[in-house]
């Protein structure tokens, strides 16, 4: 219970007591009490319970979705996912004993900007499939990813196929493109309004943005994808070497 002669805050006392609760009662995914129950429970105030909740959502030990409460979090040791590890998101969950899904929000076929098309190795203006889905896991939004896809690799992509299968096993069963390598890279980052929506998290909240090159057998670049991931949901784990 919460100490009230104690010199620690109310909110840290708590923090460690819904800590405790996490580590030893409560399964990964499991919703928690509500902010009113935590304050009779407990006996304090709104304000305290929702300073305690915020600070163990950015320690990545719960997270919250519009409209459902809040949920435990997977921590590192309960399985949560790595990043590098995540070239087939649907076999990677399935690997994990989760159902995964993926919603195709957009798909159409554009001119290459600058950027994107120096990044694919094409002219400016070349056409490319611009591709975004939300990628979900037992119904749990994960990811949010935008991929730019070079139409003249691809002709007669379309919006079902994708839907309904991994991108890798598209271009490697139709199309005899086989990935080989892929260049990434990670950054720490907050979700925006659009973003929390999606993934049905707080605006500000953690998250990791990457980028990914994936080249074929020529080691040309056949996709460039862009995701935003929940940090509640997955890590970047790599090891080094030291010589």
């Amino acid at each position: 219970m919460i100490n009230k002669n104690s010199a620690m805050s109310f909110y840290h006392q708590l923090m460690d007591i819904l800590i405790d609760e996490i580590k030893e009662k409560l399964n990964p995914n499991e919703k928690m009490m509500s902010e009113r129950e935590i304050c009779k429970k407990y006996d304090i105030s709104r304000t305290t319970v929702r300073l305690a909740l915020q600070e163990l959502e950015n320690m990545g030990y719960i997270y919250k979705r519009s409209g459902k409460g809040t949920f435990v979090a997977e921590l590192m040791q309960n399985g949560k996912k790595n990043l590098m590890d995540h070239y087939s998101f649907t076999d990677q969950m399935r690997l994990l004993g989760k159902v995964p899904q993926t919603k195709v929000l957009k798909f159409e076929i554009v001119n290459s900007y600058k950027d994107i098309a120096e990044k694919l190795g094409l002219n400016s203006g070349d056409e490319v499939y611009y591709l975004k889905r939300l990628r979900l896991a037992d119904g749990v939004p994960m990811m949010v990813e935008t991929s730019y896809i070079p139409v003249e690799n691809f002709k007669g992509l379309e919006e079902h196929i994708v839907a309904k299968r991994p991108l890798y096993e598209i271009f490697r069963e139709d199309y005899n493109e086989e990935v080989k390598t892929a260049d990434e890279a990670f950054s720490a980052s907050l979700i925006n309004d659009k973003e929390a929506t999606l993934l049905e998290v707080k605006k500000g909240s953690a998250c990791l943005r990457l980028t990914r090159m994936a080249f074929n057998k020529k080691n040309r670049v056949i996709e460039l994808t862009l995701s935003t991931a929940r940090s509640d949901q997955f890590i970047y784990k790599v090891q080094h070497r030291i010589s």
